[in-house]
């Protein structure tokens, strides 16, 4: 068992524990880029009126307003917890600035303490901060939060207490975090970003069970009315505990934010070009190059922008379920890979738009690409190094480039070589393993856009004898076989960021494997993966940190747990001219929390 129980020990005297410097704000790596004095943080607006209203659209459908559970994982109301549309509920003891590569400044704590091993944090709660009924936040609601989600709440929420030695209340507003050694650099960062609930308004009785009953929060915004699988509507809360903090200023500008649902994309793109919805991110580039011709569009009603971020480009791809034995062979899996025609796909169904993905962290310093592993990468590899193609080590591997006739004899040669030396072979135009038994599979997709990848991901297939079969299924049956493992490939993102940590843990490693609230769609269970993953987060400097995420992308690269795709590097997003936005575009891109109505300016 973990060290001792979970205790809240009172005011203790200033010898009592060790004293660290308090600080304004805190990094992965380094030091925040904004001094203690900073008003309002680079990207947004400070001097916006609030005011107004904005509808959102999203596919898909609700039935809980509990982001923190398993049963609703899928299904809450989006808002709640949302990295798009921001925490509107909830706050955090600290909030991200998106224009650093993760570096957190104050919110429900004023200030922070730890020491340079991270073998403890402490947040001093601001004085200020309360709940939407008006009682103060106090050091109980933080200590009450990770207890409750320890035992009643999903992973990742359920498990931080397991890195956690002690978790006490010091003082009148202060709460400490010492951890065990099971804990890595970056977990203080993501015990900052958990959000806190108020231990007097919410029963633990029935908090793992889905729920439409209106939370109270401590964020900007309270729940107005629920219209389930419809309709969420937020108002924003004027008495606001957190509006004129330097982390808040320029956000929440909407008095009223609704999300509307829709059942397909087509009709959530139909309300958007009537005025139903006021902002539609769009991801495809010929939707984008050939659907906005419509007479909003004309008029300049609805405004079209392009935004380029200066992150990585993530991974989307054909996710090969290795927990089905059929997919347990690296070189099966990798011509597999071969056979899809990148550029076949590319000029046929996009227009040449997209650019072929070769890297999880592709546009990045953290790439392998073009960057032979160093001494200290090797290091870290160790003998690991002897499962990594040698092309990978070395920068220069790059994925077929085909003809582009979906038949490229060289590139399909290829990946008969590996299928061969994975045991296949070819034998009436069947590919065939020794037993003869035929090589299939199934390809799950949720929309029709994927299904379309898929169709013509089995039109490549059939050319080597390879028999594939596509099934569309809806939202909710796509999110329940998603959860219980049962597909053999599907397709999924992977998007990444400039300081990747603990995701890696639960897309890739042997202990999220049989965990179905994690996202460990391949189902890799591989001590050498572990053992990378591991380095990442155990990493001091930001050299050991680059050298480690880029031994952790060869390795993924090398092994093919799926048939990567493509990536464009600019964000498109339409807008309704009311609708407007900031200048200034951070580090990770647009911003739609700093957005405004213009009408209320």
């Amino acid at each position: 068992m973990f060290l001792g129980l979970i205790s809240l020990l009172g005011t203790l005297s200033a010898g009592a524990v060790a004293q660290a410097e308090p600080v304004h704000g805190i990094a992965m790596h380094g030091q925040p880029a904004l001094p203690a004095d900073f008003k309002n943080f680079p990207y947004v607006n400070p001097n916006v009126k609030k005011g107004g209203k904005v509808a959102y659209g999203v596919v898909g459908t609700f039935d809980s307003l509990n982001p923190f559970i398993l049963k609703s994982m899928r299904t809450t109301a989006r808002g709640m917890l949302d990295p798009e549309y921001g925490n509107l509920v909830y706050d955090s003891l600290m909030q991200r600035s998106r224009d650093e590569a993760f570096s957190l400044y104050p919110l429900l704590a004023e200030t922070v303490e730890w020491d340079e091993d991270r073998t403890f944090i402490q947040f001093n709660l601001n004085p200020k901060a309360k709940w939407a009924d008006g009682q103060p936040v106090t050091p109980e609601d933080v200590i009450f939060t990770f207890e409750l989600f320890r035992d009643k709440a999903r992973a990742p929420f359920s498990t931080r207490l397991e890195m956690v030695a002690k978790l006490e209340k010091v003082g009148d507003r202060s709460v400490r975090f010492t951890f065990n050694d099971k804990a890595d650099r970056e977990f203080p960062l993501l015990i900052a970003m958990t959000p806190i609930l108020p231990k007097h308004a919410t029963d633990v009785s029935t908090f793992d069970q889905t729920s439409l009953k209106l939370p109270l929060g401590s964020g900007p915004y309270q729940v107005a009315d629920v219209k389930p699988s419809e309709r969420i509507v937020y108002k924003r809360n004027p008495d606001y505990w957190a509006k004129d903090l330097p982390t808040k200023v320029g956000f929440d500008n909407y008095d009223q934010i609704s999300v509307e649902y829709f059942l397909q994309d087509n009709s959530l793109f139909e309300a958007f070009k009537k005025g139903e919805v006021d902002i539609y991110p769009e991801g495809s580039p010929t939707k984008w190059a050939r659907s906005y011709n419509f007479p909003a569009v004309q008029s300049g009603a609805v405004i079209k922008d392009q935004f380029t971020p200066k992150t990585p480009s993530g991974m989307l791809g054909f996710v090969f379920n290795t927990r089905k034995p059929i997919f347990a062979d690296a070189k099966l899996r990798q011509g597999l890979a071969m056979a899809f025609d990148f550029e076949w796909v590319n000029k046929n169904l996009f227009d040449n738009a997209y650019t072929r993905t070769q890297s999880f962290w592709q546009n990045s310093n953290l790439s392998y690409l073009d960057m032979p592993a160093d001494d200290r990468e090797l290091s870290l590899l160790g003998d690991i190094r002897n499962r990594i193609n040698p092309k990978v080590l070395d920068g220069s591997y790059r994925l077929p480039v085909t003809d582009a006739t979906g038949r490229d004899r060289n590139v399909l040669r290829e990946a008969v070589t590996l299928l061969r030396e994975a045991g296949y072979s070819i034998k009436d135009g069947k590919m065939l393993d020794a037993k003869g038994t035929a090589l299939s599979f199934e390809i799950m997709t949720q929309n029709e856009g994927q299904e379309k990848l898929a169709l013509a991901y089995q039109r490549f297939l059939a050319a080597l004898g390879i028999t594939v079969s596509v099934r569309t299924v809806d939202d909710s049956q796509y999110q329940l076989r998603t959860q219980s493992r049962d597909y053999d490939v599907i397709v999924k993102s992977f998007p990444s960021s400039l300081s990747p940590g603990i995701e890696q843990v639960g897309r890739w490693t042997s202990a999220a494997r049989d965990r179905p609230d994690r996202d460990s769609f391949a189902g890799v269970a591989d001590k050498d993966v572990d053992t990378l993953v591991n380095n990442i987060l155990q990493a001091r400097t930001v050299e050991d940190f680059t050298a480690a995420v880029r031994a952790h992308d060869r390795m993924l690269v090398s092994n093919f747990y799926l048939v990567p795709l493509y990536h464009i590097s600019a964000q498109w997003v339409a807008r309704h001219k009311h609708i407007g936005r900031p200048d200034t575009v951070p580090l990770y891109g647009y911003q739609l929390p700093a957005w405004w109505d213009e009408s209320a300016q």
